[in-house]
């Protein structure tokens, strides 16, 4: 609760004051072309960064990987184009922080090592949505009830599959 007061209250209020400050040293439309700038240059390095996790994600799960930038660093990549699209000093330093990678993963890491001290604690509960809220599978019937469940057989590549029953071709 008070971390979100601070969100609310105190950091648009911070924001304000150093916009007025920026404003007395260098003046009104410079100020307003500064955050302009910060919003256009903050979206398109959070395009930027977002499409070089998103390529990593995907080169890795079709190499049957994991990815060497986890999902926090997704989060943190779409959470830093935020900052820098909203006006204001401390969001757009802390959008860019969030968008850089050497200083994200940092970020990351300490995260991360937050989050797996909060589960250790039993602080934080994680629910698969796969396997529903009632113990029903994803498709709403009972877990191992074969309802749903269809069986398939591949065909590698390199071989040729067998001439099926009822083709139009036979």
């Amino acid at each position: 609760m008070r971390w979100f007061v601070v969100l609310v209250i105190v950091v648009p209020l911070v924001e304000l004051f150093l916009l007025l400050q920026i404003d007395r040293v260098v003046g009104f439309w410079p100020t307003i072309g500064l955050t302009i700038v910060t919003g256009f240059l903050g979206g398109s390095l959070a395009k930027r960064e977002g499409l070089k996790v998103w390529r990593s994600w995907r080169q890795a799960m079709s190499e049957l990987r994991p990815p060497e930038q986890g999902v926090v660093d997704g989060v943190l990549v779409l959470l830093g184009g935020a900052l820098l699209i909203t006006p204001g000093v401390l969001t757009d330093m802390t959008g860019f922080f969030l968008l850089i990678p050497f200083t994200r993963r940092i970020i990351a890491r300490r995260v991360r090592a937050a989050i797996d001290r909060r589960l250790e604690a039993g602080e934080l509960r994680v629910v698969n949505f796969a396997s529903g809220f009632d113990g029903a599978d994803f498709d709403g019937y009972p877990q191992g009830s074969g309802v749903g469940v269809v069986e398939t057989e591949g065909v590698g590549r390199d071989e040729q599959p067998e001439q099926l029953p009822g083709r139009a071709d036979d």
